[in-house]
């Protein structure tokens, strides 16, 4: 039996985007145990996943380091053929080096490693999607052909939403970690007004969000508008972003498990662009950006706590109505 270990401990988008690699490995290894390593708080999203065995949880906020080590030790026991590194900071290269396993793969970024078996180049803005260079990681032990992500919400978690999808309906992530990847409250308040009558529309976030999404339903001030931002399970929102006629997302983790579950998407990019590779994947995803150049954008390749130049123009600059095509009227 061959076994895998994948380590993504970054945000929640990019453990979704690592998904892909989980099936194919299982395809080109169908008898393989895979185990993947995430830090403390992502794990929902890979919990139930039939292609996996076991999950390693990184514990980032107490004892960080001590966890690690703790974490190392655990790791080199189970003796892993090939251990894969989808991340570029040094705390996981240093898993890598120490995990012991027999062949270690991660991108040349990484300051580690000088000392993986294999390296591999990792280049934002050449035109491909993160998915891809994630694959380049495993083409040498599969196939030049790169996996969506997949996730697997379970069946109760399908049960727990189906009381929301008694008629059509749309869902709204109107929140981002990063200010600048966030499409403006007030904008999401005008194409709430906007959605033609007959559809339900949702709200969904952490539990961090739900008070911006309780504002921006209070401004609404529409019928048929539920905030459901932080009762539901990642995988619970997924269940219910499958079903919907569209899903409005940020650049961010919903919009990757809208890819997951090849869910209806229109992706709204501020401050980031499509680009650096990590826009929709799901078929027909639409991506909505200011249509005109801007001197400053885009600005970063993750974001910022507040636009660097005080107009935030390559949001405010977006007109609602690019959002609506494609709902019926």
């Amino acid at each position: 039996m061959t076994r895998f270990l994948l380590i993504q401990t970054a945000f929640i988008g990019d453990v979704i985007l690592a998904t892909g690699l989980i099936g194919k490995l299982k395809e080109h290894f169908p008898d393989a145990a895979i185990d993947f390593m995430v830090r403390k708080g992502n794990e929902g999203v890979l919990q139930g996943h039939p292609e996996l065995r076991k999950l390693w949880i990184w514990d980032k906020k107490e004892g960080k380091y001590r966890h690690l080590l703790h974490l190392v030790g655990q790791v080199r026991r189970e003796k892993y053929d090939y251990v894969i590194n989808l991340q570029r900071f040094a705390t996981t290269g240093l898993v890598t080096v120490l995990s012991g396993g027999r062949q270690t793969v991660g991108f040349d970024k990484n300051p580690f490693s000088r000392f993986f078996d294999k390296r591999i180049s990792h280049r934002i803005g050449d035109g491909r999607h993160e998915v891809e260079r994630n694959h380049d990681l495993i083409r040498h032990l599969t196939d030049p052909v790169a996996a969506r992500p997949k996730v697997y919400p379970s069946g109760e978690e399908y049960e727990s939403v189906s009381r929301y999808k008694d008629q059509p309906y749309i869902c709204i992530a109107p929140v981002s970690v990063w200010f600048t990847k966030q499409f403006p409250a007030e904008k999401w308040v005008e194409l709430i007004g906007q959605i033609p009558p007959g559809y339900r529309i949702y709200l969904l976030g952490a539990p961090a969000d739900r008070g911006t999404c309780q504002e921006i339903c209070a401004v609404a001030g529409r019928e048929g508008v539920t905030n459901l931002a932080g009762q539901l399970s990642l995988l619970a929102s997924a269940a219910l972003m499958q079903d919907a006629r569209m899903n409005y997302v940020n650049d961010s983790a919903p919009m990757h498990l809208a890819s997951a579950t090849n869910a209806p998407t229109c992706a709204v990019f501020c401050s980031t662009v499509p680009g650096f590779g990590f826009g929709p994947l799901a078929d027909g995803a639409k991506v909505v950006e200011r249509q005109e150049p801007l001197y400053c954008r885009p600005c970063g390749l993750h974001g910022y706590r507040a636009c660097p130049e005080g107009h935030f123009k390559c949001a405010r600059d977006i007109p609602v109505s690019q959002l609506l095509n494609g709902i019926d009227s």
